[in-house]
Order: structure tokens, then sequence, then C-alpha cells
């Protein structure tokens, strides 16, 4: 047990005296967090779409479109003439462009007289159609506002309406999203990249040979690396969370005390799988490739930048079987639903036998030499 605090306590001190460590495992997360706040927004909405409007007949109906356009959340009216925004919309300086031809107006306010009275195409609407997500949203925005308009000048009285009720409780965000994401992506890494690139450097440098000669056991030396990193990460883990709190208030909404076990469970979880591939790999260069051979892949399909059920059907059964997918998956039900250990009794019962299968296989296979 000396041995054991011993070993912790010196592993720690080699994190405080690395300012490398510092910097990729600390300040990099925060950074990335930081800018994707800051680029892709921590408001409310995910939705964004930029109107090109060239109002050709100046008449109150045309300046109620153009308002009514602008409204809309998530949509960015820039007024113009149409050559100019026509210009604008091959460049992709616009998403659509709207041109409200002359006549509008006179149109409108001779729709409730003569109801027989064919409609006039006054608004053309132009947009790129290799892009059908932003060909069917600004085509759904812009006919729900001339719908609206035409509504008003009929008089039109619906006789059913629909009535919209929310029943999301806690209104998630982009940055709300991504914060357990960038947590799971900072444990991942730290713990299954550092593990292998550090004893695999160790090994080749002989500290390893030199601890082979003492009565320590591999199962304490694994041990000893584990708490010190376990430490490590906690304390990166609420300096990430505080950060979010305070600069884009993400709240954690379940319990801390289950928020810090699995952030324990993923960082036992990985660490023992870093340990394997340092026992795989004879020296530091040949670790880095294994490591990112294999945390490479799960930073697209571990559900850290976007949802894992908008992956194609073909990668679901992958998704299933790495750990990644279910770290953030329980960070992100804990901080953002509030989810308790009963709600999470899959990814933590996936995570557990993870971590006990690479453990054990870690304490068989670890090397305190190169062979």
């Amino acid at each position: 047990m000396k041995a054991y605090w011993r070993l912790t306590w010196a592993q720690l001190l080699l994190f405080a005296r690395n300012k490398n460590t510092v910097i990729w495992s600390l300040f990099l997360p925060i950074f990335m967090m930081l800018a994707l706040g800051t680029f892709m927004g921590n408001g409310g909405t995910q939705f964004s779409l930029t109107v090109a409007v060239a109002d050709e007949d100046g008449s109150d109906a045309s300046r109620d479109l153009t308002e009514e356009l602008s409204k809309t959340a998530g949509v960015k009216v820039n007024r113009t003439d149409a050559p100019s925004g026509l210009a604008s919309l091959k460049k992709g300086d616009a998403d659509i462009l709207v041109r409200l031809k002359k006549g509008m107006g006179e149109a409108l306010s001779r729709a409730d007289a003569d109801k027989g009275s064919s409609p006039t195409d006054a608004v053309r609407l132009y947009l790129d159609k290799s892009n059908p997500t932003v060909s069917q949203v600004g085509t759904t925005v812009v006919g729900q506002a001339v719908d609206k308009l035409n509504k008003e000048a009929v008089g039109f009285r619906p006789a059913v309406t629909t009535q919209e009720l929310d029943v999301q409780t806690r209104p998630l965000r982009t940055i709300d999203f991504l914060v357990p994401g960038i947590l799971s992506l900072m444990i991942m890494s730290n713990n299954l990249n550092g593990v292998a690139a550090t004893i695999a450097s160790w090994r080749e440098r002989g500290i390893l040979r030199r601890m082979q000669g003492t009565p320590l056991k591999s199962s304490t030396f694994i041990a000893g690396q584990i708490t010190a990193r376990v430490l490590l990460n906690t304390l990166q883990a609420v300096v990430v969370l505080l950060v979010a709190y305070f600069v884009y208030n993400v709240q954690v909404y379940g319990s801390w005390l289950l928020l810090l076990g699995m952030i324990l469970l993923g960082t036992l979880t990985f660490m023992s799988i870093g340990f394997i591939i340092a026992s795989l790999a004879r020296t530091p260069e040949s670790a880095a490739p294994i490591a990112g051979l294999i945390s490479f892949p799960m930073i697209f399909v571990g559900g850290i930048f976007f949802p894992v059920r908008d992956l194609p059907g073909l990668l679901q059964p992958v998704v299933k079987a790495i750990p990644i997918g279910y770290l953030t998956d329980s960070l992100r039900g804990v901080m953002n639903e509030g989810a308790t250990l009963v709600q999470l009794w899959l990814p933590t019962s996936v995570l557990a036998a993870w971590l006990i299968v690479a453990f054990l296989v870690a304490t068989v296979t670890f090397r305190w030499d190169v062979k």
C-alpha cells in the first residue's frame, strides 16, 4: 500500500511539472469549448438562414413581408437589389434570394374584392437546389410568410387551429450538447493516448526496467497510475464545467456526484485500454499511431459533436460496441436531462464491462521491458 501511494504522488508531481501535459490536457478542451461556443453560437436555436430581399414593389405589403421574414428566429434579412442579391447567392453570401416584383401590393389589395382572380407570381424565390436542406427550409420560411400575408389580405378566419404544447422542460442549446461531448473527448484523449505514449516512453528509457528490480507488482504500478490520472481528470473536468457555467451558463441538471462517478468510470475504462496499447507497442513512436488509430474514429462515431442517431445504419453496430458513445450518452444524460443511475444502467454496465476486461488484459499483458 505504501508503494501504491508513493507511485500516485510521484505521478501527480510529474503531471504538475510537465507544461505540455497541462496545456494539452486542460487548456485545449477549454479552448475548444470556447471556440465552438463562439462560432456555433450559444443561443437557443441551431437554425440559421441568410435571406437576401430585393423589394421592387416598395408597397406596405412588401415591407410587411420583409418585416415578417426578419422576425423569424434564425433568419437574417439583407435588403438589396435583384442583381446584387443574385450575385450574393451565387457566391454563397446568401442562402436564398426573395424578389418582390412590382405590383405585389396592388394584387393583394384587390384580392378580397375579386376572389375569383388568378394569383400572380409577384414573389420570386431564387435558391440553389443542390443544397436540399437549405432549399426546403428557405421555401418553408418564405411560404409561411407569404401565406400569412395572403390570409390577412382576404380576411381569412380558420375554423380549426393547432395548439403547440412544449414538453421540453429544459430547453437545450448547441453549447449544452457540446460540453458533455468535449468532456468525453478529453477523458478519452488524456487516458487512452496519454497512457500509451507515457508508458511506452518509460519502457524505452529503462525507467520500468529499474522498477522491475523492486518488489513492485504490475497491478500496484497500474493502480498507482490510474489513481493519479483519476485525480487529474476529475480536476480538469471540474475546471471545464466551471468555465462552461460562468461563460455560457451551462447547467448540470442531474447529480454532481453521479456526474463525477461517470467521469471516474470513463477515466478508468480508457486508461485500462491505454495500458493494453502500451503493452503492444514497443516504442513511443509506434504507441502514438496505434492509439490514434483507435481513438480517432471514435471522435466521429461517439456522439461527441453530433447525435449518434444521425449516423448511417451501417455504423450503428459499431457505435453500440465501443465505450466512447456510452460515456458521452451518460455525461449528456446527467447534465442535460438530469438522469439518475437507474436510467443510466445500460451505459454504466457497458463501461464497467469494458473496464473489467481491459484491466485484466492490461495486467496480464503488461511488460516492464522491451522484448
